[in-house]
């Protein structure tokens, strides 16, 4: 997906194309996450679903539940959501993280090839 250290530096058009296509499969990964967890636990902790939806984003964005669950199933479900969700924080930040580590170490290697 990136350019090799011997290729030139992207240009600032097609890198940011490339930071927006980041953002959109992070955002894609966070969607995806968050229906993940509306679903468990609308049908696991017996939540409606604006409670559930409610609930998967106090989750996903580390706050943790904000309702009691009582089923068993639910409390499993929330507690694997859990660290699911700190594996999705950690690539999502890594994903948006990438085009632009990237680039500040590709302009450095590229600098220091011409200097040679």
């Amino acid at each position: 997906m990136f350019e090799h250290k011997s290729q030139p530096v992207l240009s600032l058009a097609r890198w940011r194309r490339r930071v927006a296509y980041s953002a959109a499969f992070a955002g894609a990964l966070v969607a995806l996450s968050l229906g993940i967890g509306a679903l468990g636990l609308r049908f696991l902790a017996g939540l409606d679903w604006q409670d559930a939806m409610f609930n998967a984003a106090m989750i996903l964005s580390g706050m943790g539940p904000v309702d009691r669950i009582e089923i068993a199933a639910g409390k499993l479900f929330a507690s694997f959501y859990a660290l699911f969700a700190v594996i999705v924080f950690m690539g999502t930040a890594g994903i948006l993280a990438a085009p632009w580590a990237h680039r500040l170490l590709h302009t450095f290697n590229a600098d220091l090839d011409d200097k040679r």
